[in-house]
């Protein structure tokens, strides 16, 4: 059984944030952002344990390009399959706003 607790190991990923005050349910969306960016594989089969395959694949699709790194969505909805995804409404690359 996978603990609905966040581990301690993932402390690093969300130094901003009380460990203790996130809550996996209500932070889902945080939790998935940061372990897909930033986890290594232990901490990815964690995420998967904790919310399943299909609310990865939701994240992907609603958020992905939005709220990760365009290398980290490219590999991540190239190894769950996803084809469509939720466009960003944004049309300049991350990084790319103020270009002096």
């Amino acid at each position: 059984m996978v603990s609905r607790t966040i581990p301690s190991e993932l402390k690093p990923y969300f130094q901003e944030y009380d460990l203790q005050s996130l809550e996996v349910e209500r932070d889902a969306v945080l939790i998935i952002q940061r372990v897909l960016e930033h986890g290594t594989w232990d901490e990815v089969r964690w995420l998967l344990g904790v919310y399943g395959a299909p609310r990865v694949r939701a994240f992907l699709r609603e958020h992905g390009e939005r709220l990760l790194s365009q290398t980290a969505f490219n590999y991540w909805r190239k190894l769950f399959g996803i084809r469509r995804w939720r466009r960003s409404p944004f049309p300049t690359p991350k990084g790319e706003v103020w270009n002096g």
